[in-house]
């Protein structure tokens, strides 16, 4: 009985064994050998993919950054071999896509070189100093195998130390880290180089942060800032699905931006501007934003985020919930970690306000809308976007306050925003495993909180101004125009000046210039005369001294041609908003107030 059970057992081992051998297996070699030319090296060993040929490719777009970048623009001298070194033909076949000729070879060896020098959290940059690896610019996937796992060995150039990612670690493999399929190796950007690196716990979870670049950052007072940031996020949704995250923040002379991730995170930051109180609390404004999105995009998320189509754009209307959201999160973690007083949040909520009233494509574009159409106008603005587009960033988070507010108010304090979405990622993330879609997320709320919320989404599928006091009222607060009752003349354009002559940068919808035809890049001369100075100080002295109705006689130059264009001045429609407390707020509005701004 015990030597039948011993032949079972090494049958079993041996069929398992042969299954595991069998498996198809990728593995990527990342070297550097011409860092200063801003290059890396890739060799992908493609093993058990035994056909007659098979296609791999590049993404055109990285998660998180809604615009089709074509990042196959920068491979090169693609080459594959079989298991001998034999060189295997090889065609381009599509703008992403190689068909190589595998001749049903068991191993397979593709081999190419990348580009990249473009500094920004979703591209790659090589440079003698360091590497930053965006995976989807970097790492081919062989069409049709998304799902399968890949091993990742870095060999850093010879003048690094340090690598930080994402990446779950290989043991006993230094250098190599390994990824359960393509998405989450998409999702797992690498720094190479010898970036200054410190930990910290949080909410039970080790966090790297790695500094790229230099700074003057105080790591005692980060990390500590850091800490309250994670902990009033995990706050919110109760558990913190991560055992390690990595902060990989980039430090240039004048930098921002960030690209969230499955558990890590890119930020730009000005590497001087740590010292300075409004640039280090934006910093950690950015900080809270990204890390927001570790629940709300990377695991709560739209039915169309996820899985992804690496090779065309992925439309959704919800960025309004997922960016506006987090974009309004992010300042009211700052608020409830004590690093805005309720005036600077207030001043914040109010800046989005100005953005979105104060531009004309508000009346053009709703915030469902700005969403679908990211792909080809958020990120591709031109001289007449303020006329046809907005924000889903700022209308969405100003959405969010007043669902939040609505909340509030509707349930006597008893639930808000975040029980919401706590709610959210327990039902759809954790239980139904699986993205939402728009009307089920509104039913949801509903059912947590026995309140209609259609007016919020509704009004994030309509263009126009927002009845930000419908909702701000009830909790003692409202949104006044500091230009009511003003009567002040306005041209309606934007300039610069550019070798001692004033340009038009931008004109903007129903102005004066707009109705008298002065175009972007038009050169203005003069105005009633008197010629401009360098500095355009003679454009702002007649505004200050003119009149609504008073005509202008302005003289310009377009395509090399002299123009005079007849302008009647009209009434500057702008606002400048606040939000203020109410003064005749009642004791429940207070306290609803209270709870909205509350630091506990």
């Amino acid at each position: 009985m015990k030597k039948i059970r011993t032949n079972l057992f090494l049958l079993m081992t041996t069929a398992v064994t042969s299954t595991a051998a069998s498996q198809p297996r990728i593995h990527f070699e990342v070297s550097f050998k011409e860092p200063q030319a801003h290059y890396v090296e890739i060799k992908m060993e493609i093993e058990n993919l035994q056909r007659d040929f098979i296609d791999v490719k590049m993404p055109v777009w990285t998660p998180g950054s809604y615009l089709v970048r074509e990042y196959a623009k920068n491979v090169e001298s693609l080459e594959a071999f079989d298991g001998k070194d034999t060189p295997l033909a090889t065609e381009k076949i599509n703008k992403n896509t190689w068909r190589i000729a595998s001749k049903k070879n068991r191993t397979l060896t593709v081999q190419y070189r990348v580009y990249g020098f473009e500094v920004s959290v979703r591209t790659n940059f090589i440079d003698d100093s360091h590497a930053f690896l965006s995976p989807a610019g970097t790492f081919l996937f062989v069409d049709g195998f998304l799902e399968l796992p890949a091993e990742v060995t870095i060999l850093p150039h010879a003048s690094w130390s340090k690598i930080s990612t994402g990446l779950e670690p290989v043991a006993g493999k230094p250098g190599t880290y390994q990824a359960a399929d393509f998405d989450i190796l998409f999702d797992s950007p690498i720094e190479v180089g010898n970036q200054d690196v410190f930990t910290f716990e949080a909410a039970g979870v080790l966090h790297e942060i790695a500094m790229v670049g230099g700074g003057n950052y105080d790591k005692e007072r980060l990390t500590k800032d850091c800490i309250a940031i994670v902990e009033e996020a995990t706050a919110i949704f109760g558990v913190n699905p991560n055992k390690r995250y990595v902060f990989i923040v980039h430090n240039y002379q004048s930098g921002g931006g960030g690209l969230e991730h499955l558990n890590s995170t890119v930020l730009g930051a000005s590497r001087n501007g740590y010292q300075n109180e409004r640039s280090y609390v934006g910093f950690l404004g950015l900080v809270a934003h990204e890390y927001f999105h570790l629940w709300h995009v990377k695991r709560l998320r739209p039915l169309e985020l996820g899985p992804f189509d690496y090779d065309a754009e992925n439309y959704t209307t919800a960025l309004w919930i997922m960016e506006g959201f987090t974009a309004y999160f992010d300042n009211l973690l700052l608020r409830r970690c004590g690093f805005l007083t309720e005036t600077s949040y207030l001043q914040a909520l109010s800046s989005d306000i100005n953005t979105i009233e104060n531009r004309p494509g508000n009346q053009v574009q709703s915030a469902a809308s700005a969403s679908f159409d990211a792909w080809i106008k958020y990120y591709r603005p031109d001289e007449n976007s303020a006329n046809t587009s907005i924000s889903y960033y700022n209308k969405g988070a100003l959405l969010a306050m007043m669902l939040d507010l609505k909340l509030l108010a509707g349930t006597n304090g008893e639930k808000r925003l975040d029980d919401v979405l706590k709610a959210a990622y327990e039902t759809f993330y954790v239980q139904k495993k699986r993205g939402f879609e728009e009307l089920e997320l509104q039913t949801l709320i509903e059912q947590v909180t026995g309140i209609s919320v259609a007016d919020i989404f509704d009004a994030a599928h309509t263009t126009g101004s927002l009845d930000y006091n419908r909702y701000l009222n009830a909790v003692g607060y409202e949104v006044i125009d500091y230009n009511d009752g003003r009567e002040l003349p306005d041209l309606g354009i934007s300039t610069s000046v550019s070798d001692g002559r004033v340009l038009v940068t931008g004109v903007g919808r129903g102005t004066a210039a707009w109705d008298s035809g002065i175009n972007v890049r038009d050169e203005i001369i003069a105005i009633n005369g008197e010629r401009l100075d360098a500095h355009g100080k003679e454009l702002n002295r007649v505004l200050q001294t003119a009149a609504i109705g008073d005509v202008l006689h302005v003289l310009i130059a377009r395509d090399g041609k002299i123009q005079q264009l007849r302008v009647t001045l009209l009434k500057d429609t702008r606002g400048s908003f606040g939000i203020i407390p109410l003064a005749d707020a009642t004791v429940e509005q207070q306290r609803l107030g209270k709870i909205w701004l509350s630091q506990e």
